[in-house]
């Protein structure tokens, strides 16, 4: 397993990469409108890392961070392809951008879990907050990680 982390302007071809895996998983399979789905933060956005995982050479998953306040950072996009989940791919990525978010010395981390996945993000500590909204016609909650240290 391969991984990268790479700010957009810096690796295009990653970023396409990137993006096709998000595409197939958010616009193809959960039916997400791709006007929704690509945004300011993965072109235009100095703050975001994105991040690729690659297996045998082969896209395989994909996640972001980008600071959303002063001390915090915002997860969001990640994505697996069917063909690579359940074998700790995801987890990987997350791991990634949890190590990212630290080094940064951002103080809580943030992200919009689809309800699917919440326990999936408690196993590394995110704690659920507030009601469940719908982004994109999925149900979500936001999930919370402080740093402890």
């Amino acid at each position: 397993m391969k991984i990268a982390v790479f700010k957009a302007a810096a690796d295009a071809e990653r970023l396409k990469r990137a993006l096709e895996i998000r595409t197939k998983v958010f616009v193809e399979e959960q039916g997400v409108p791709i006007s929704e789905e690509i945004d300011a933060h993965d072109a235009g956005d100095p703050s975001c890392l994105h991040v690729l995982v690659e297996v045998n050479g082969t896209p395989a998953a994909t996640g972001r961070l980008y600071r959303s306040g002063p001390s915090e950072g915002k997860i969001g996009r990640m994505a697996v392809l069917p063909a690579f989940r359940g074998a700790g791919t995801g987890m990987a990525v997350l791991d990634v951008l949890i190590k990212e978010g630290w080094r940064l010395g951002l103080g809580s981390l943030v992200l919009d879990a689809q309800i699917h996945a919440v326990g999936f993000y408690a196993k590394r500590g995110f704690v659920a907050e507030g009601s469940t909204f719908l982004d994109a016609g999925l149900p979500h909650k936001t999930m919370r990680l402080r740093r402890l240290d």
